[in-house]
C-alpha cells in the first residue's frame, strides 16, 4: 500500500509540473518565475523568509545534469534559535522538481550533508526549511546544467538488478565523541525516473529507485530521507553527526518495488 501511495505521489508531482508549465527545454535560462507558482503548489498560502542560515553551496556550472554535485547546510549560530525539523530540495525546472525531504532529529551540531542531484535544464535549487513550529525559510542557488532527467539507457538489465542495493557505508576515523562526525552512504541503484527510453525500443523504462534511506545510531532515529527521481543515480549521501558514545551507525534503505537494504558499521572513540 506505502508503494503504491509513493508511486501516486509521484504521478501527481509530474502532472502538477506539466499541467504548470514547468518542465523546460533543455538548455534554456534559468527561470525565476518558476518558484512562486511551484512555492503555492507544494506550500499553498504560507508564509515563507529568505534565511542565510540555510546554505547550498554547487558549482555554477556542472559537467553533467545527470551528477550535480550539492552539499545543504544549516547555521544554528546563524539561525538564532530557529531549530529546522525538515528540509525540502527542489531543482524548479525538473520534471519532478523535489529530489529529496530530509527529516533531523536532534544528533546533529551544524547540519551539512553533500549528495548529488540531477538537472534536466539549468534552474535554480530551492532549500526550503520547516520547524516543528510549521515556520518555513527558504535558501536559493543557480545551477547551469542539463540532461540529467530522461535521455536513454541501456545495460545489462539481469546484471543492474543483480547488484541494486549494494550498500557502502563508513564513518571517518578517529572519531571524538560529543563531537561533529562524517558518516558517508552510498548505495548502488540506477535511479531510473520514468522519464527515460530504452535505446533500442526507445519505449518509456519504467521508474526504479531508492525512496527511502533511514539512518539510526544506537537504535534511536538520526536522519530519515524521502529520495526522489532527481537524485542521482547510485545514491550518495554524507553528512555529519555527533555521536555521545560508541555504538552502531545503521541504514534501512528501501526501493519502490518493495526491497529493503540494509548495512551496519560500529563507532568507537
Amino acid at each position: 500500500m506505502k508503494q503504491l501511495m509513493h508511486q501516486g505521489f509521484l504521478k501527481l508531482l509530474m502532472v502538477v509540473a506539466l499541467s504548470l508549465g514547468l518542465v523546460a527545454p533543455v538548455s534554456a535560462e534559468p527561470d525565476a518565475a518558476l518558484w512562486p507558482v511551484m512555492k503555492e503548489t507544494f506550500f499553498a498560502k504560507r508564509e515563507m523568509q529568505e534565511a542565510d542560515f540555510i546554505k547550498i553551496e554547487a558549482p555554477s556550472r556542472a559537467e553533467s545534469g545527470a551528477q550535480v554535485p550539492v552539499t545543504y547546510s544549516v547555521d544554528n549560530a546563524a539561525a538564532k534559535g530557529v531549530v529546522i525539523k525538515k528540509l525540502y530540495a527542489f531543482v524548479d525546472a525538473n520534471p519532478i522538481p523535489l529530489t529529496a525531504t530530509y527529516h533531523l532529529t536532534e544528533v546533529f551540531g551544524d547540519f551539512q550533508l553533500a549528495t548529488r542531484i540531477r538537472f534536466e535544464t539549468d534552474a535554480f535549487v530551492r532549500l526550503v526549511g520547516e520547524t516543528a513550529e510549521g515556520k518555513l525559510y527558504v535558501a536559493s542557488r543557480e545551477i547551469r546544467a542539463a540532461g540529467g532527467c530522461g535521455g536513454t539507457v541501456d545495460g545489462d538489465e539481469a546484471a543492474i538488478r543483480a547488484s541494486a542495493g549494494k550498500i557502502k557505508l563508513k564513518v571517518d576515523e578517529p572519531v571524538k565523541m560529543r563531537s561533529a562526525t562524517s558518516a558517508t552512504f552510498h548505495i548502488k541503484h540506477p535511479m531510473r525516473t520514468g522519464l527515460q527510453r530504452e535505446l533500442v525500443s526507445q519505449g518509456f523504462v519504467p521508474a526504479f529507485y531508492i525512496n527511502k534511506a533511514a539512518f539510526s545510531y544506537n537504535g534511536k532515529p538520526l536522519l530519515t530521507i524521502d529520495v526522489g527521481v532527481g537524485t542521482a543515480e547510485d545514491p550518495y549521501f554524507k553528512f555529519n553527526f555527533v555521536p555521545d558514545a560508541a555504538g552502531k551507525l545503521e541504514v534501512t534503505a528501501t526501493d519502490n518495488e518493495g526491497k529493503t537494504f540494509v548495512q551496519q558499521v560500529d563507532v568507537k572513540g
